[in-house]
């Protein structure tokens, strides 16, 4: 089993990424979530300079916020300072476009970007179109010193809903799953997984799956309202995609399905400006547990979703996702004050 940390950008991040890695983290994911933290592929650049072996990766990045030649461009530069520790992680961009106000990428621009970077990444020559304009392009100068294409770049796609995890076990490298803790909810999104894998003539077995969620080691007797602040936010965050990700609520695992489903209005105020709604919604999202979420985060969907347990109780959940086929599991940091402290708890309790 690999182990990641999947960390806000921000420009000191780097010396916690070294910490990590000293740690024995195998992985550390950045944010590409431009109006919540700083940018990505500035503050992995600062990573590479002060780490050896971590991999590093984006988590994730999306089809909206940069044509696919820079997305493909980003990625190789960052190669040649990390040679072989890059991932390409992206998704729809369900937080930052949410965070503008606007709605995620769809599925056949997320498709044609991957198709692009991964074409570029190879050094190919790639048709790119915008608009009515169809163009084929290739990196100019790729033996230059400018950027690195000598070493794989992997592609992992994020999934929440059935369409997105099938487009995913299809043509990505590996499969980045968000809060898929709990038997039935990992059963429901590698189901759809392997029945991408399969339509592309691929097995699961062939995909590499990440899992990225949050984590608390609890203490005996510990509430649920100190729960909610360690891991609250994440459940939230988690939930309400995959609420929303589906057109029919019936395609969710039966014994979670009203849970899941009740976080479908987290995040809506209707009878708020359209213009503005957002800029109250999403402040502190992911990072920040609100109190108005506490009816709908319990003791179940935090199970469920995230791994929150006594050490012998993660122990345990660790064995069954790794039977499961889970090759790494990511664990979300929480607030910046808390991000040594989380690497240390799981450090000692699970990787050992």
């Amino acid at each position: 089993m690999d182990y990641g940390f999947a960390f806000l950008s921000t420009i000191d991040i780097a010396d916690d990424v070294a910490y990590a890695e000293s740690k024995g983290f195998t992985h550390a994911w950045l944010y590409d979530t431009q109006m919540i933290c700083a940018d990505v592929f500035q503050c992995l650049a600062l990573c590479a300079t002060k780490t050896k072996t971590i991999k590093l990766g984006t988590n994730v990045t999306n089809p909206a916020s940069r044509i696919a030649p820079v997305t493909a461009n980003s990625f190789a530069t960052l190669n040649l300072l990390a040679p072989g520790r890059v991932i390409m992680g992206i998704g729809t961009g369900n937080t930052a476009r949410r965070t503008l106000g606007m709605p995620a990428a769809r599925l056949a621009d997320l498709r044609s970007h991957v198709e692009t970077c991964r074409g570029l990444l190879k050094g190919e020559t790639v048709p790119y179109t915008e608009g009515q304009r169809r163009r084929m392009i290739r990196f100019l100068n790729p033996d230059g010193g400018w950027i690195n294409l000598d070493d794989d770049i992997p592609i992992f796609i994020a999934a929440s809903g059935p369409k997105a995890l099938e487009l995913a076990g299809e043509v990505a490298d590996g499969v980045i799953l968000f809060g898929a803790v709990g038997d039935s909810l990992l059963e429901y999104t590698l189901s759809r997984v392997r029945a991408g894998a399969e339509r592309s003539g691929r097995r699961l077995e062939d995909l590499y799956i990440m899992l990225s969620t949050a984590s608390h080691v609890t203490a005996p007797g510990e509430s649920l309202a100190s729960k909610q602040r360690a891991v609250g936010a994440y459940v939230t965050s988690q939930c309400n995609i995959f609420a929303l990700s589906v057109q029919d609520a019936t395609d969710l695992p039966a014994d979670i399905r009203d849970d899941i489903m009740s976080f479908r209005e987290a995040y809506r105020t209707p009878d708020t400006p359209i213009e503005t709604r957002h800029l109250d919604l999403y402040a502190g999202y992911v990072n920040e547990f609100k109190a108005d979420h506490a009816d709908i985060v319990t003791e179940k969907m935090i199970r469920e979703t995230t791994l929150t347990g006594s050490p012998d109780e993660l122990g345990e959940r660790m064995a069954k996702l790794e039977a499961a086929g889970v090759d790494q599991i990511a664990i979300h940091g929480g607030s910046r004050d808390r991000t040594r402290a989380v690497i240390d708890e799981f450090a000692k309790s699970v990787i050992g």
